[in-house]
């Protein structure tokens, strides 16, 4: 795994270095064999220093967590442990998920399983932003290209609360259509899917 260490205003030295590959090494080799590279990022934050680690586990999938910390040390670790909850519940997720799909495969005609119960319906266009009604809108700052890949539903939900992102675009392994999750402002999780209408 291919690690970076950079400061913002400050000093990243060797041994902070050592601290940080032998941790993510640590952490990857538990929890995910396979991952790519790591970003991470220290940055004071008033009297704490701050620690960010972008890591990129497998194919078009991104973590990332965050701490701080009285030092740099204690801020990785911080950020390191919850990096480490969310590759637990990923892991827990992808296991539950294959041991519940194997006697889905044989009905192939039934939506997945539990998207009811874990997403809930688009309301009415009030809950639209007042951009909406003729504000005038945002420039564009920078644009990445990106993969969409072919997800279920769920699968979608879980990589967006993985990614820490607040929007995420897939294509639905059901209906091979473009569909968007998203995390709405009372904390709920919405679902376009503008084949289903």
């Amino acid at each position: 795994m291919h690690v970076t260490v950079a400061g913002k205003q400050v000093e990243t030295g060797e041994a902070l270095k050592v601290h940080v590959r032998d941790g993510l090494d640590a952490i990857t080799r538990k929890y995910f064999d396979h991952a790519l590279e790591a970003n991470v990022t220290f940055h004071k934050n008033r009297a704490l220093f701050a620690c960010d680690i972008n890591l990129k586990a497998g194919r078009g999938l991104a973590l990332r967590g965050e701490g701080e910390g009285p030092d740099a040390h204690r801020a990785f670790d911080e950020a390191a442990e919850h990096l480490a909850k969310r590759l637990r519940r990923y892991r827990r997720r992808m296991n539950e998920h294959a041991r519940s799909a194997a006697p889905e495969r044989e009905v192939a005609a039934e939506p997945p399983a539990g998207r009811e119960r874990v997403l809930q319906a688009i309301e009415d266009e009030e809950e639209a932003p007042a951009a909406a009604n003729g504000a005038d809108h945002g420039a564009i700052i920078a644009e990445h290209p990106a993969a969409i890949d072919l997800l279920t539903v769920g699968e979608a939900v879980m990589r967006m609360d993985l990614a820490h992102v607040p929007v995420l675009m897939f294509r639905n392994k059901a209906t091979r259509a473009l569909n968007v999750v998203y995390r709405r402002a009372d904390g709920n999780v919405g679902w376009i899917d503008p084949g289903g209408a």
